[in-house]
């Protein structure tokens, strides 16, 4: 079982179209994003060597629901093509992360607004 510390969770949903180039550079986003408080208390500060990243893949991210009440996730890159992705996603983050494809339970203290 993957724990962090103070950090962020990413859910990450891998789309059919996603490449690892578009992996590469929300890797890189995601680590420059500036949403923790600076010492005036300013969301300014960015993730740093303090602060971790748990990542968890979810698919349901990509779940359209303009037809109907069941979601479809057409959208939603298959398994063998999405693993990849979150991996690599996981590895240039150096996020923790948990089973890819499995039904887990995730719990988080959210501490802001983000």
């Amino acid at each position: 079982m993957a724990q962090i510390g103070p950090g962020m969770v990413v859910l990450l949903g891998v789309s059919r179209d996603d490449t690892e180039a578009e992996a590469d550079r929300l890797a890189d986003k995601v680590l420059k994003l500036r949403i923790f408080d600076d010492a005036e208390g300013r969301m300014n500060e960015p993730l740093g060597d303090e602060r971790e990243i748990l990542c968890v893949s979810q698919f349901t991210l990509y779940g359209d629901t303009h037809k109907g009440t069941r979601p479809s996730y057409m959208q939603a890159a298959p398994g063998e093509q999405a693993e990849p992705l979150y991996d690599r996603f996981c590895e240039r983050t150096g996020a923790k992360k948990g089973v890819f494809g499995a039904c887990m339970g995730v719990a988080l203290i959210n501490d802001g607004p983000v």
